[in-house]
């Protein structure tokens, strides 16, 4: 039951005490309303005061280019906003300040008191530009630029002004950093053109000092190579035809010499044509094989039939000269007498041998010289193929760099050609500009003060410097006023209460102050309130 009893038990709830807060209203009323009309009047008269600031406010789109990106690529940075920042300090720098300051007299009447530096940051804490966002707060799609004076037409020129410079100084900027741009590469297209010649002159010095030895002409080389073994394989069989050939003529000569020696007349008919006939066999068998390959153009087919050709002859004269000698008649009129090796004179047979063993040794000679011809050409063109590997190796070498540096040159060509279309484009201004798309307005009413605002903050002041006094005054009063507070101070409890007597003087007095305080409170609300519609219509 104690436990019960003990959580039953409710602490009584202190209540705000509305009844004092009315009775300590109606006796400080006029501590209360004097303050809050002073500290309203101090406000409000402040704004009135204090010199009117106007404001004149522009707004700048930034449009991008006009030409898509695909097709002219801007040669300019694209950080807009670095490059905002970067015009904005040049316009806020202290000569372009300073120029309209001087174009247009202001801060007139400080110019005898503030040095030239203190007017251009004054002017500087005047302005103020605000960059607006896109959709995505990221893109920059324009900025607002306003200018504060004292003067609305002045604060319209001073912001026309800073508008007309940030549209110039934009379109200068960009045209200036793209001809910078193309500028750099030109000279870098410049450079790279005299390396790519040096690297030419030595690839063209190097191919025509190994001409025939390159890797390109391997195949002409090979393919040259192979037609001069065939050639020099015929000259060698030719030369071998040429040397048997030569070999018979002396065995045959020998033979007539030799009968020649032993008879005096010559035996050589039945003695001579078995050899003659063996060769011409042999030189038949040898045109019909070389028939078989080449046509009767071919040197060699054509030297071998003049040789068919005389030894036919040969072998008819030697026929012709045994049937005389059978008929006993005399040599035929073509037969020349000259004197032979032996000193004997030998008949027109063995002079036709020892001419045309004659034309064997000079044949056999010019064959030498053309195998000796065809095998220096042959080791020639054997030394170019294997000396091919290192000179491909060293042509590697050398078209390395002089690719690389082709490649290079391409690659700046290219880019100094798409330069140039960007400058080009800057300066006919159809890259992103800046475009005024509000005028500087004409500011009808003052930006500063505020004097509607400060009304509301006057009020606001009032209230609170009223509350301030009407309770400060209390507290410092060591009256009391009420029956509650009587009790407070006494230990024992009160047994009866004295009613207040009011006498008819008092009651006068008491209507003269209720009458005071509502006149002081339409007062003050009547001042407040024409004060503020004032302002209203003024502002």
């Amino acid at each position: 039951m104690t436990e019960v009893s003990e959580i039953s038990e409710e602490q009584p709830v202190e209540r705000p005490d509305i009844d004092r807060y009315r009775d300590l209203l109606c006796r400080r009323h006029q501590y209360f309303l004097i303050p809050l009309l002073v500290g309203w009047l101090a406000v409000w008269g402040a704004g009135w005061v204090l010199p009117a600031r106007y404001q004149s406010t522009t707004l700048i789109l930034v449009e991008q280019p006009s030409m898509p990106k695909d097709y002219v690529a801007p040669n300019v940075s694209e950080d807009l906003q670095d490059r905002l920042q970067s015009i904005t300090q040049q316009i806020l720098s202290r000569t372009r300040l300073l120029s309209i300051i001087d174009k247009l007299h202001l801060y007139a009447g400080r110019r005898n008191q503030a040095t030239a530096d203190e007017r251009v940051e004054l002017m500087r804490k005047d302005i103020n530009i605000e960059i607006v966002h896109g959709e995505n707060q990221k893109d920059i799609s324009g900025f607002k630029i306003a200018y504060s004076a004292g003067d609305p037409h002045v604060a319209q020129q001073v912001t026309g002004e800073l508008t007309d410079l940030f549209i110039d100084e934009n379109l200068k900027v960009r045209q200036q950093e793209s001809q910078n741009t193309t500028t750099f590469i030109q000279n870098q297209l410049e450079t790279a053109r005299s390396i790519l010649a040096e690297q030419e002159a030595k690839v063209r010095e190097y191919e025509a000092q190994h001409e025939g030895e390159l890797p390109a002409q391997q195949a002409s080389n090979i393919q040259i190579l192979n037609g001069m073994q065939s050639q020099l394989q015929s000259a060698q069989d030719a030369l071998n035809s040429a040397k048997q050939q030569g070999v018979y003529f002396q065995a045959l000569l020998q033979q007539y010499r030799a009968l020649d020696a032993t008879t005096g007349s010559v035996e050589g008919g039945p003695l001579g044509l078995p050899a003659i006939d063996q060769q011409l066999d042999q030189l038949r068998s040898k045109l019909t094989n070389l028939n078989s390959h080449y046509s009767d153009r071919y040197p060699d087919v054509r030297n071998l039939k003049s040789e068919i050709a005389k030894t036919e002859k040969l072998r008819d004269d030697l026929l012709a000269e045994a049937k005389n000698k059978g008929k006993g008649g005399q040599p035929s009129e073509g037969a020349a007498v000259a004197s032979g090796p032996a000193g004997l004179a030998p008949n027109s047979s063995m002079l036709q041998l020892e001419s045309q063993l004659q034309a064997n040794q000079a044949e056999i000679t010019n064959r030498e010289r053309a195998v000796a011809s065809l095998e220096a050409k042959v080791n020639m063109y054997q030394a170019r193929l294997n000396d091919e590997p290192a000179r491909e190796q060293e042509l590697a070498d050398l078209t390395r760099g002089y690719e690389q540096s082709k490649a290079n040159y391409d690659e700046l060509l290219k880019k100094k050609n798409a330069s140039e279309m960007a400058t080009s484009m800057e300066q006919m201004q159809q890259g992103e500009r800046f475009r005024m798309l509000d005028p500087p307005s004409l500011p009808a009413k003052p930006a500063f003060p505020n004097r509607i605002k400060l009304c509301g903050i006057g009020l606001g002041v009032g209230l609170a410097l009223g509350f301030l006094v009407a309770f400060g005054s209390e507290f410092m009063d060591g009256r009391l006023h009420n029956d509650q507070q009587i009790k407070e101070m006494l230990s024992v409890s009160v047994l009866c209460e004295i009613p207040e007597i009011v006498i008819a003087s008092e009651e006068r007095k008491g209507a003269r102050r209720n009458a005071l305080g509502w006149a002081t409170a339409v007062m003050v609300a009547v001042t407040i309130l024409g004060g503020s519609l004032f302002t209203y219509l003024h502002s």
